[in-house]
């Protein structure tokens, strides 16, 4: 009996001490977003021409970049269900694409998350989610998980912003929304929407790479 109150104690310290780790973490990932180092990933780089994709749209539909004939840009979000990153960033996001579509740079989420590891990912799950938020952009399941390499998305949410220029697609700004994942009334710069509003001025974004805060993508 003892050896079984001695073990309950012993795992209630360990969980205990993993919460505070794990909270510790997250907060040190969240103030490292200006100061640490941008790593170098395979994938496309700013100036890089982007290639179309064609994936599945929670409505079933499959949607590309080739089907806004009239789009001057878009903001491409990888974005997932399950991360706390991406469930903090999902009403910017979405405030993105009402502020943004309109002007002719819509947002495009795609999930490039594994469904077999995060059941909470699987398409019957995108379409809930999309439902229950009133997505007004696509979510698209990048389902044989190809795209998000090509891009070198590394995290949940990581944003590229495509500037169209004669018929193609060039990266003009990649990392994260904004300088605060915790609480969006403190955020002081605004990288996602300074991109776009220098784009549509004609001009180079100032900033044009961060580092994209979030959950890993796993394969």
């Amino acid at each position: 009996m003892k050896k079984i109150q001695l073990l309950i104690v012993v795992f209630a310290f360990i969980s205990c001490n993993s919460n505070k780790k794990e909270n510790k973490e997250i907060k040190q990932e969240v103030a490292a977003l200006s100061t640490a180092e941008i790593p170098q990933t395979p994938g496309y780089e700013v100036g890089d021409l982007a290639i179309d994709f064609n994936l599945k749209n929670v409505d079933g539909k499959m949607v590309s970049l080739k089907n806004y004939k009239d789009a001057k840009g878009f903001i491409i979000a990888f974005t997932c269900n399950h991360c706390p990153f991406s469930q903090a960033y999902e009403d910017r996001i979405i405030a993105l694409d009402k502020k943004y579509q309109s002007k002719g740079f819509p947002v495009i989420a795609i999930n490039p998350t594994n469904p077999e590891k995060y059941a909470s990912d699987s398409y019957e799950n995108m379409q809930k989610r999309a439902g229950e938020k009133s997505y007004t952009f696509p979510y698209l399941l990048d389902v044989e998980q190809k795209i998000f390499p090509q891009y070198g998305a590394t995290n949940t949410p990581h944003i590229y912003v495509l500037n169209k220029t004669s018929g193609e697609y060039k990266v003009a700004y990649i990392g994260a929304i904004d300088d605060n994942a915790k609480d969006p009334g403190a955020v002081q710069k605004r990288y996602v929407e300074d991109a776009v509003d220098a784009l549509l001025a004609g001009k180079t974004p100032e900033v044009t790479k961060t580092k994209a805060i979030g959950c890993t993508i796993s394969q």
